[in-house]
Formats: structure tokens, C-alpha cells, sequence
């Protein structure tokens, strides 16, 4: 194994990155404390007519933590946050990181098991939620004792809103005392795609180590205090949480949060306040290019554009920055890592289809079923170190210790690595298919197939025939008014793929099944009843 100072990678950094950088030793609160002082006056939000400042926005942050401070809410106790996109959130999370509290991010559109799954296993005493979560929350107060707080006025008077409580002059003074490499900021959950939930601790240091990462890659291009965010992606989710939210804060920017996405109003907030810096996924950047009357509209601001929470088909690209003339720099992170771990570096050399480079401080290797690294251009799992792999998994030894390893995280993504360094994503190792004793990789299946004209998403998973072998099967999307020939897709599959790569089932969907930041469930399509009618060739276990 090499060094992290001998590393291929290292002489592909442009001149501004720093190869190795001094992360600050501040908790998220001071690091909002640091931005008020410099740029108290700019507009720290905007969020629908509204327009913030920063000097604003720590105000009512500092409100609400004495709000709750006199209500005696103590250093480590897990508040939930079950909010969709607006400045309650932010000042919720804000307030929770001055006071140490932990976070614990909740999809607000969760069920009453899935929500009862998390606080159960993260032991939360808090829940902050909106007013039309009510009912919800009286069906789960008959079976577990939490204490909640609605943004808006609650006629209960069970205890008083965020939105009275933003009035509070009870200041706390000075933060609580947090030290930042151990004290955990939030738990983020994490595995919903796969079944079984587990909770990544992420400290302090850990999410602003990785702002800072991100930010060193970008650096001399970005203007501190001038830089305009599009926030479309849900905060309770870790990629906008750390990738959007707290870096607008690190670089004062303007975050203009929309409470969820919506491809007319994301397009007209574009076309109204140029933001510089969007951080999508596959999903917004497919509604982009699609969009009928998007040549209407004015994207020539978008310089800084970031793809997460699933691999961007190369076709999308090619669309999007022939349409912007931006470009869209490919990465790779997990929540595990607060997200990022590899970009494709802003002012150096970009590779199509790869993920990049491991950011400043980020070692990374790709290694074989008996934990060796293996040569440039070999398939096998990729494993990252760095500052931003988080603490472990709340209350679950056993988790953690499969995939944290002397300091290594091991991603259960398949990759290979390049002679320069640049890593490519192959696909996950659970995905995998075998056939035939032949490893097929979804993703470049799914490359091949987001070519064909007619089709607008596609997911290649591997199903279960009748003798328990896995068949490759396609489930394709088509574009709005069309109607996908399948006999000609199968020709064009054979023409691009090698024969045992090619689905021997292919169906057609009106869409395909997702979670709340846009990843395709794959399991929910092995686990569907398809009719049969709507299948072309093969079977389908019903």
C-alpha cells in the first residue's frame, strides 16, 4: 500500500488545492458565528418571497437555543428534525449545534413504523415538526413518549412553538462547550435502499472537514460572500445538509432553499436570481433537459454544478452542458462521509464518466476479496480514509465493525482506478449480477440504454428465474409521448454490449420506484409484480 504522499492523484490537484489542509477546529455554531461577523448584512436566505439575512438568521437561532436551553434541554439529547426544506430548519439545526444536542434527521414523509424505527433506535426525546404532521404524531404518541415542538402555532399548547419561541430573549451566552471530534453533530440514517436502517454518527469535524475539502477544490474560482445557491434537495438529507446548507454558510453565500423540488419554479428562481452553485441529482438534472419549454429560460449563471445521491448517465451530461454551458463536476460520497470523498477537480482535468480524484486529505484504494489492493484498471471494492468518514454507527458495534477497518471505511461500491488516479464507480456489490459466471455491471448497462432516443430513466437489475439464477433485467422509462420498441432496444443493447450483458427482460414502467432524494430503490423492482403484459421476452418472479 502507498502513502497518501506518493499517491497517482496528487499531481493531477490543480495549482489552487492544497494537498493537505489545517481543518478548523470549530463546532457548525461557530462556524455560523464566524459568517454573521463577516457578512452580517448579506442575504444569508431566500426562501420563497422572503429574504434573510445573516445577522437575521443567527437572531433567531440564538432565540430559539435560549428558548430551549430554559426549557432544559441538555448537551447530547437527540432532538428530531421532521421538516421539509425552510429557515425553521435552519434555525432548528443551528440551535440544536449551540447547544450540543444531536440531531437526528427525519424524512417528514416517513410512516408511522418507519418514524417510530428511527426514534426508537436513536432514543430521541424531541421531535421539531410541521403543523400538518399532527395526526402522525398523535398516532405515535399513543406508542412512544416524545415531546414535540410544530413550527407554527399548537393549539395543544403541549409545549410552545418554534415559531413563538423565535420571539424568546432568553439568551444561553456562550455555545455549550463541544469538542468537535468527538461530540457527534447529527445522525444521519442510512440503508433505506437496501432494507435495514443504521445511523451514521457524524461529528462536528467531520462535516466541516468536508465543506472545507469541497471548498479547497473550488477555491480561487469562488468569491467568499458573493456566491448564490439553489437548494432543491431535501436537508434532511445529508447531501444538502453539508453540501449546500452548511457550505453556503463556510463561503457566505446566498442559499435560496425551495421546499421541495419542482421543475417550473426551479427553472423560474434560475431565471430570476442566477445562482452560481447547484448541487442536484439525477432526477432535477433529467427534468432540466426534458422540460419542453426550457429554452424559455436563462442558465448561463450556473458555473458550479454537483451531482449526488446516484451515478449521472452520460447522456444527461452531455444534454445538460451542451444546454448551460456548464459543467457538471462528477463525485462520489456516501452518508457515511458527509458525503464527498472524490470530485472531479474544478480548474484541472475532468473525466467524463468518472468520478474524479480523492479530495485533499482522502486517501482511497481499491481492493480484492482478500483486502490486497489491486493494479490500476482492476475491479474490486473501493475503500476511503479521511476526516470526513464518520464516527460509526449509533448504538450498533456490530455494523460499525464491518465497515470500519484501522481507520477505513469500506463503501461496498465496486470501482476501478485509473493510471492518473481517477476513479470510476462500476456499481454496487450487492447489485452485481452474475451470469453465467460473468459479472455484469448495472451502471454500464444503464449507460448504454439512457442512449436510446426513446427512453427517459432506466434501471438494470438482476431478477430470479425459475432455477434461482439472476436474469439481467431492464426497467426502462420512456420519454413523455413515446413508446419505446423493445425489439429495437434488445438490437441496440446486442450492437453495444457484449451477449451476456444484454437483458433478457425488458419492462416498461411509467416510473420508477424512488426515495425521498430521488435514488432508485432497485430492490423494490425485484420485489414487484409486474402484469405480464407490459414485459417483453423472459420472466418475471412474481
Amino acid at each position: 500500500m502507498g502513502s497518501l504522499t506518493d499517491r497517482e492523484w496528487l499531481k493531477m490537484y490543480p495549482e489552487h488545492v492544497s494537498k493537505t489542509i489545517k481543518h478548523p477546529n470549530i463546532s457548525l455554531y461557530n462556524l455560523l458565528e464566524r459568517t454573521v461577523r463577516k457578512y452580517k448584512d448579506n442575504v444569508g436566505v431566500i426562501y420563497g418571497e422572503e429574504k434573510i439575512t445573516y445577522k437575521q438568521i443567527k437572531r433567531n437561532v440564538d432565540n430559539l437555543a435560549g428558548a430551549w436551553h430554559h426549557l432544559g434541554i441538555k448537551k447530547g439529547t437527540r432532538i428530531g428534525l421532521m421538516l421539509s426544506n425552510s429557515p425553521y430548519y435552519i434555525y432548528a439545526y443551528f440551535a440544536a449545534m449551540k447547544l450540543g444536542l444531536i440531531v437526528v434527521q427525519i424524512n417528514p414523509n416517513y410512516t408511522l413504523r418507519e418514524l417510530l424505527n428511527i426514534l426508537k433506535d436513536s432514543l430521541a426525546e424531541y421531535v421539531v415538526a410541521e403543523e400538518s404532521k399532527r395526526l402522525l404524531i398523535d398516532q405515535l404518541k399513543d406508542i412512544y413518549s416524545i415531546k414535540v415542538f410544530f413550527t407554527k402555532k399548537n393549539p395543544k399548547n403541549e409545549l410552545t412553538s418554534i415559531h413563538e419561541l423565535l420571539n424568546n430573549t432568553k439568551f444561553v451566552g456562550n455555545p455549550i462547550a463541544i469538542n468537535v471530534k468527538n461530540d457527534v453533530a447529527v445522525i444521519q440514517y442510512t440503508g433505506g435502499t437496501t432494507g435495514v436502517v443504521k445511523g451514521a454518527m457524524l461529528t462536528h469535524y467531520n462535516l466541516i472537514a468536508n465543506i472545507v475539502q469541497i471548498y479547497n477544490l473550488y477555491d480561487s474560482n469562488m468569491e467568499l460572500g458573493k456566491e448564490i445557491v439553489l437548494t432543491a434537495t431535501p436537508l434532511y438529507h445529508v447531501y444538502a445538509m453539508n453540501s449546500a446548507m452548511n457550505f453556503s454558510i463556510y463561503i457566505g453565500a446566498t442559499n435560496i432553499v425551495m421546499k421541495k423540488f419542482e421543475i417550473n419554479n426551479a427553472l423560474y428562481l434560475i431565471d430570476k436570481y442566477r445562482p452560481s452553485y447547484f448541487p442536484g441529482v439525477p432526477k432535477m438534472y433529467s427534468a432540466i433537459i426534458n422540460h419542453p419549454d426550457i429554452n424559455r429560460y436563462c442558465l448561463s449563471s450556473l458555473q458550479y454544478c454537483a451531482c449526488g445521491s446516484a451515478p449521472l448517465p452520460l447522456e444527461i451530461i452531455k444534454r445538460f452542458e451542451n444546454l448551460t454551458n456548464a459543467v457538471i463536476r462528477e463525485g462520489f460520497g456516501m452518508t457515511e462521509t458527509c458525503p464527498t470523498t472524490h470530485r472531479n477537480p474544478h480548474g484541472g482535468i475532468r473525466k467524463i464518466g468518472s468520478v474524479g480524484i480523492p479530495l485533499p486529505d482522502t486517501d482511497s484504494k481499491i481492493i480484492g476479496e482478500a483486502g490486497n489492493e489491486l493494479q490500476n484498471d482492476a475491479i474490486g471494492e473501493l475503500i476511503v480514509k479521511g476526516p470526513q468518514v464518520m464516527k460509526g454507527y449509533w448504538n450498533n458495534k456490530k455494523e460499525t465493525s464491518k465497515v470500519l477497518k484501522d481507520d477505513w471505511f469500506y463503501t461496498g461500491d465496486l470501482a476501478r482506478k485509473d493510471k492518473d488516479g481517477y476513479f470510476y464507480i462500476v456499481g454496487r456489490k450487492k447489485e452485481m449480477i452474475i451470469v453465467g459466471g460473468f459479472n455484469v455491471y448495472p451502471q454500464e448497462v444503464e449507460n448504454i440504454i439512457y442512449e436510446f432516443p426513446e427512453v427517459v430513466e432506466v434501471a438494470i437489475v438482476g431478477t430470479p428465474n425459475k432455477e434461482g439464477e439472476e436474469v439481467v433485467s431492464a426497467y426502462v422509462v420512456p420519454k413523455k409521448g413515446c413508446t419505446i420498441n423493445m425489439k429495437e432496444l434488445e438490437g441496440y443493447c446486442y450492437r453495444n454490449l457484449t451477449p451476456y450483458k444484454v437483458p433478457k427482460i425488458f419492462v416498461a414502467m411509467k416510473a420508477l420506484p424512488r426515495n425521498s432524494v430521488g435514488k432508485i430503490l432497485k430492490r423494490k423492482l425485484v420485489e414487484l409484480s409486474i402484469d405480464q403484459n407490459k414485459i417483453y421476452k423472459g420472466y418475471v418472479k412474481e
